[in-house]
């Protein structure tokens, strides 16, 4: 474009030379034309095509628009731009603003690449041009999800932008960026798996479309990834309706919540309502009994964790009832209903530390279950569980008691006509234990606790006499009462109030009494005892007696006793005579000078009280054997009557006919003979009474057939004894040994066969203490003729008794039955023992009574502690011994002196002289019972020191003389080594010597000891210690 104008000459001056400038840059070529005519210059200018612009770029871009800038060509607002693209042309103005041209280019398409060419246009003349290339931003996705998630990847998913592969994706998450290729994908959605990430954490992502380099704005979203599952859960505490459950935290991280399903149910957690790094979670509402099937999701964001699956149960019912179906002394059948009629049930019982696990799935709908191996009458505590998948009930605890054990055995401590004392031992030697005693319908209860020591007694009275009750005995504890003990006792009969004689003879009393309530037996007791039974006889109710044997004119003192079941009546007592023995050996003598005569007569037979003498018209009475009757006249015959008398009876008269003396001075002679020969016989018989044999026993007794050498062995007068003592003790007790040695061999050549039978060698404790055959005590035979040996011996007392005593060795284990039935049957009512049962740790004697107060049985005997009394130096008992058999019963004492060494001596008199007056009192208490039983170890040393000494101590009293060797040989013809030791034989005379002393002067002195050696029969001993009766 050309254009042509004049200017005025002056003007030209005044063009700028900036103005110039510009045109050069702007290639405006000007051309000067001076017109000198008009004084004016005319300018042309000639105008070339602008320069290009050279670089264009995206100032700023949008997905539908693009902010071009390019700087000004020429940096000149002069010009002005066409922008083509997509055939579109833009005509952009670049006259504003500074050296850069800004256009925004809109309405474009999101993510495209556009071409541009840019002209620069000066005055219609556009530039050749400047060709470029640009892309819109790309669209952002719009939504991004989560195909598939982990607890250390995501896999997400979008639609691919504008459905093109021509974009590619930047996902850019905690600081990395991943590249995704959309042109790798086939389909029109875009999968992207992300690793390595922390489980349940939340992402936050920005996910760009990429074209061309050119990215979107971005699509920001979070995401997480799934959260760890919980490892363990555990049950802190539970009931029969809730369990309370205990977990740790997910990641110790309180972000997290949690979702809990069971039973249909969705129980949700906030771990943030939890301080610490546990939860706790109560699920209540359950079932008792019940296993629960638990899933126990870890929560964030929404997102869940896969899952812990977890079992566990609630706590089951109790068992709400028990019941005791039986009971025995050692067992308990228990019972209940199984809970919730349920089989899945198990149930563990505790008691005493002991659990017992008890199957709930057998049988019906109730358990049964013995419990066994317990102690009678015992409380026990017990709790049972219900358990069901090794969880327990919180158990029912109750208690119960096994039945308690019976009594075994009573005994009537006494009895009388309307009452019985019975005594037993309390059951398990317990006070807890009541009893209940039934018979005739009553029922009596007694509190055992009343009672101090391990006895129990009870008083029963208003019972008739005579009469046999049955009753049950039952112990009781807490309610529950034993089998019960069964036995028959029976009250004392009522006594005959009345017996009299229906007939009597010299020798024979026919008694006769009423029957007491129809009662048949009786036992009639003067010196011997006589058993009545009519228990055969039907028809009246007298009972008759015929008692023979008697002496003539003696008068006796019977007892008799209602006998009911072997129990007898207080008795009744009652003194009868037989009719005296007619006078025998009738004779007369010349006397006062023919003026009289003497009748004489034999001693009675039996007893009389005096003699009546009828003739001559007296009536005369005599208390000897002969009378003297004056006032005859010499050379007469008389017929004289003889009558023995005894009280009122009188016997057969007897008839002598005699004749006075026809002369008067022989008649004086012979009545000064007959003087002198009755004074004579007077002294003989006096001394004959002093002599030995009637203080240590009868002659005519088989164990005392020896002649005593009564010469050689002088009793000793009380007043000469001192003397007589200290003679022996001069030179060291000379005197006693050799009197003691004297003493060896006395009865040694005495027949021992019965005791070296073969049968009864091991029923003797030492092989040198043997019974003589003639003295020993013969048991009755059982099993055969050794049956009847024992090694005991009768011995004499004073007073002409020849069985005052027994002499025995100590019962071995083997022999105690043969003990106890010789005591029976000897009715001893006393057994002295002089041992103890070990001493220095050898066995001397077996203990044959029973240990405490529980009845033991030995062969057919049933043997009771009644009492004990202990003193320092002794030990009484009483006994009471039952014979099975016939249920009579006895009391047997038992003086039991502790403070005797074996085969010496006590320390000092006093305490043995004291326990022979026990015994002596005794034996006169019941004169006609049957020997007293003396025992040591061999039943020699001991035991013929105590029987000596009380011998001894009788004739002292009785004749004020001693004779203590006399008394040893005579001992020693029944039994070997009687009195054994020599100290034993000293201590014998000192025990004499300190009875004389008054007792404040008495100083005991020492007795040296020395000892006959005795061979122990150790094969026996050994044989025996395991044959102990029961």
């Amino acid at each position: 474009t050309y254009e042509y104008k004049c200017f005025k000459t002056i003007q030209l001056r005044f063009i700028p030379e900036q103005i110039l400038h510009l045109l050069y840059l702007a290639n405006i070529n000007l051309f000067f034309h001076l017109r000198p005519s008009s004084s004016s210059v005319c300018l042309s200018v000639s105008l070339s095509a602008p320069s290009k612009v050279y670089s264009a770029f995206v100032r700023s871009r949008t997905e539908t628009g693009l902010t071009l800038q390019w700087n000004k060509v020429n940096n000149s607002s002069s010009y002005s731009y066409r922008l083509n693209y997509n055939g579109i042309n833009i005509t952009i103005n670049g006259s504003e603003g500074g050296s850069v041209v800004n256009y925004t280019v809109s309405s474009l398409s999101p993510g495209t690449k556009y071409t541009f060419t840019l002209y620069t246009v000066f005055e219609g003349v556009e530039s050749s041009g400047f060709n470029f290339a640009s892309v819109t931003t790309p669209s952002s996705v719009t939504d991004v999800w989560v195909k598939s998630r982990t607890e250390t990847g995501l896999t997400l998913q979008w639609n691919k932008v504008n459905n093109s592969s021509s974009y590619s994706y930047r996902l850019n998450y905690n600081g990395i960026n991943d590249i995704i290729n959309g042109s790798a994908l086939g389909d029109n959605v875009v999968t992207h798996n992300i690793s390595s990430l922390s489980p349940g954490t939340k992402y936050s992502f920005t996910l760009y479309t990429v074209f061309e380099g050119v990215e979107s704005s971005g699509f920001n979203f979070t995401n997480v990834t799934t959260p760890s599952t919980v490892t363990h859960v555990l049950v802190k505490s539970r009931t029969e309706t809730e369990l309370i459950l205990e977990w740790d935290k997910v990641n110790n991280s309180s972000s997290y919540s949690y979702r809990l399903i069971y039973d249909g149910k969705n129980d949700i957690i906030n771990g943030s309502d939890f301080g610490n790094n546990v939860v706790n979670h109560t699920v209540s509402s359950l079932s008792p009994g019940t296993k629960y099937t638990f899933t126990l999701y870890t929560v964030f964001e929404g997102v869940e964790s896969s899952g812990f699956n977890f079992t566990n149960v609630t706590t089951p019912s109790s068992v709400n009832s028990i019941s005791v179906k039986s009971r025995s002394e050692n067992g308990l059948t228990l019972q209940w209903n199984k809970v919730n009629n349920s089989n899945s049930y198990s149930y563990r019982l505790n008691y005493d530390g002991i659990n017992i696990t008890i199957n709930g799935s057998e049988g019906g709908s109730v358990v049964n279950y013995t419990v066994s191996s317990l102690s009678p009458g015992t409380k026990y505590t017990f709790t049972l569980y219900t358990v069901f998948e090794g969880v327990e009930s919180s158990g029912f605890n109750f208690t119960n008691v096994t039945t308690p054990s019976i009594v075994t055995s009573v005994s009537v401590k006494s009895r009388t006509e309307t009452w019985l004392i019975l005594e037993w031992n309390k059951v398990n030697n317990s006070s807890s234990y009541s009893y209940r005693l039934n018979y005739n319908e009553i029922n009596n209860t007694i509190n055992g606790s009343d009672f101090a020591n391990n006895v129990v007694t009870h008083n029963i009275s208003s019972l008739s006499a005579g009469t046999k009750y049955s009753f049950t005995f039952y112990t009781v504890f807490e309610g529950v009462e034993s089998s019960g003990f069964n036995f028959t006792n029976v009250t004392t009969p009522s006594s005959v109030n009345s017996v009299t004689v229906k007939s009597r003879t010299e020798t024979e009393l026919i008694l006769e009494w009423n029957k007491v309530n129809n009662i048949d037996s009786y036992r009639l007791n003067n010196d011997r005892t006589y058993r009545i039974n009519r228990g055969s006889e039907v028809g009246d109710n007298v009972v008759t007696q015929t008692v023979s044997g008697l002496s003539p004119g003696t008068k006796y003192n019977f007892t008799l006793y209602t006998v009911f079941e072997g129990v007898e009546s207080s008795g009744f007592n009652f003194t009868s005579i037989t009719i005296p023995a007619t006078v025998t050996g009738l004779g007369c003598k010349y006397a006062s000078g023919g003026y009289g005569l003497t009748v004489f007569w034999d001693p009675p037979v039996g007893e009389r009280t005096g003699v009546k003498v009828d003739g001559n018209g007296q009536s005369l009475n005599a208390s000897g054997e002969s009378l003297s009757i004056g006032g005859l006249q010499p050379a007469q015959w008389y017929t004289l009557t003889v009558t023995a008398l005894s009280w009122d009876l009188q016997s057969n008269s007897a008839s002598v006919t005699c004749q006075t003396d026809p002369g008067g001075v022989i008649a004086g002679v012979l009545v000064f003979l007959l003087l002198v020969i009755i004074l004579c016989v007077g002294i003989f018989i006096w001394r004959r009474k002093r002599a030995l044999p009637s203080v240590f026993g009868n002659s005519k007794s088989k164990s005392v057939e020896h002649n005593l050498p009564s010469d050689k062995y002088k009793p000793i007068p009380l007043k000469k004894f001192p003397e007589h003592f200290i003679s022996l003790s001069r030179d060291d007790n000379r005197g006693f040994s050799v009197e003691y040695e004297d003493l060896g061999t006395v009865g040694t050549d005495q027949s021992r066969a019965a005791a070296l039978f073969p049968e009864n060698k091991s029923k003797n404790r030492f092989t040198n203490v043997l019974a003589y055959d003639l003295s020993r005590v013969k048991l009755t035979q059982q099993d055969g003729p050794d049956s009847d040996y024992i090694n005991a011996n009768y011995m004499p007392g004073y007073n002409r008794n020849s069985r005052q005593y027994i002499a025995a060795q100590g019962p071995l284990p083997c022999t105690i039955s043969d003990f106890w039935r010789m005591v029976w049957e000897q009715k001893s009512t006393a057994i002295v023992m002089l041992t103890n049962c070990v001493e220095n740790g050898r066995p001397k004697c077996e203990q044959y009574w029973p240990l405490d107060y529980t009845p033991c049985i030995y062969g057919n005997l049933l043997v009771t502690i009644q009492s004990e009394h202990k003193e320092k130096s002794w030990t009484l008992r009483e006994f009471v011994v039952r014979n099975k058999d016939t249920s009579e019963e006895r009391t047997v004492m038992h003086f039991h002196f502790t403070a005797w060494p074996d085969h010496g001596v006590p320390a000092g008199t006093d305490e043995l002289i004291q326990f022979r007056e026990l015994v002596r009192h005794h034996i006169e208490r019941f004169p006609t019972s049957g020997p007293t039983v003396v025992h040591c170890s061999a039943g020699v040393g001991r035991t013929g020191t105590l029987i000596a000494l009380d011998t001894l101590l009788q004739q002292l009293v009785k004749e004020e003389a001693v004779n203590i060797a006399a008394c040893v040989h005579h001992m020693r013809l029944n039994r070997p080594l009687m009195v054994q030791t020599e100290s034993q034989y000293v201590f014998l005379h000192q025990c004499i010597m300190d009875s004389l002393q008054p007792k404040e002067d008495f100083i005991p002195e020492p007795i040296y000891e020395n000892s006959d050696m005795i061979y122990a029969n150790s094969m026996v001993l050994r044989q025996c210690s395991g044959n102990s009766p029961v």
